[in-house]
């Protein structure tokens, strides 16, 4: 479920915020990032009961109006086809996804309803759920693509759930574009068979990305003085009060990934930290960064200080 990309900006946001040194017991900052890594499954597991939660609010809505006293004949004969769109029903029966969202206490939504009915309502009223109810019935195929379309065109994008969760938890902000990203693959994937291996994915691919995080986070901490040398001996003609701080930490990361990591590509690590900086730093860093981490790279090279395995990681 995480990737690399996720696991560099939680360690950054991580280093970012820690105020101690070298010498320092970061064990509690340590703490926080895996807390932080652990807290996506959350998010992911709200954005599926979330699904779930419309569900059973377009049951109860049929129900109602089935039961008005000036109940119309479509009222008393509905078109059941989203109630009974068969990914919406995996999610429901899914007993290992029920599991997962007890076992973390992620069952919000009965308490904020209401962010329930304003995503049912926009599903409602769009042209996409009319064109879906067109017809009475469906294929697996149709409902998946349905269910697909309406988490990417209706869900993600909304305003008043971006604020919500913004609301529950600030580093949720974040995470939400790969969590909604993850969910949106494995929606349009799923199969009838072996739901729960789509629907409770793995946080870590391996035991290596999660000890990739921590050692990163570590080394980088334990490093930091020797990494500023670095970066110092590169700026000379910076002041260095006029290096965003961000930037420090991100070319902190990077040297550390030349030096303490030697299966991670070169090309991988700056083109990582060009890319992180374009999104979370000012609009000039990742040209500052590149040039930085292009001096570092070549004055390796030329002392053959940089120790690569394996073939094509230069």
């Amino acid at each position: 479920m995480l990737n690399r990309r996720h696991i560099r900006i939680k360690v950054m946001q991580t280093l970012y915020a820690f105020k101690g040194g070298e010498s320092d017991d970061f064990h509690k900052d340590e703490r926080f990032l895996l807390q932080s890594l652990d807290h996506m499954y959350d998010l992911h597991l709200l954005m599926l009961s979330l699904l779930i939660e419309v569900q059973k609010r377009a049951e109860d809505h049929q129900e109602k109006s089935q039961r008005k006293i000036l109940a119309t004949k479509e009222d008393k004969n509905p078109n059941t086809k989203f109630i009974n769109n068969e990914v919406l029903q995996l999610l429901r029966e899914d007993r290992s996804l029920q599991i997962e969202i007890e076992k973390r206490k992620v069952d919000y939504w009965y308490l904020d309803f209401e962010y329930v009915d304003i995503i049912f309502k926009s599903i409602v009223e769009s042209e996409l759920y009319k064109d879906y109810m067109a017809t009475t019935v469906s294929t697996f195929k149709e409902d998946r693509n349905f269910i697909a379309d309406v988490f990417s065109e209706i869900i993600a994008p909304n305003e008043k759930l971006y604020d919500y969760i913004e609301d529950k938890r600030l580093t949720w902000l974040d995470d939400l574009p790969v969590v909604n990203t993850g969910i949106l693959k494995l929606l349009s994937k799923v199969k009838k068979e072996n739901s729960a291996i789509y629907f409770t994915p793995k946080l870590f691919k391996d035991t290596e990305d999660k000890e990739f995080a921590t050692t990163l986070f570590k080394k980088t901490v334990l490093n930091k003085s020797k990494f500023n040398e670095e970066i110092a001996a590169k700026t000379k003609n910076w002041d260095a009060d006029r290096i965003a701080s961000l930037d420090a930490v991100l070319l902190q990361m990077a040297i550390c990934e030349f030096q303490k990591f030697p299966s991670i590509p070169v090309k991988v690590t700056i083109n990582e930290y060009i890319d992180i900086a374009k999104e979370y730093s000012t609009p000039k860093s990742s040209f500052f960064i590149n040039g930085i981490l292009d001096k570092i790279v070549k004055e390796y090279t030329e002392k053959g200080e940089l120790n690569k395995i394996g073939r094509g990681l230069m």
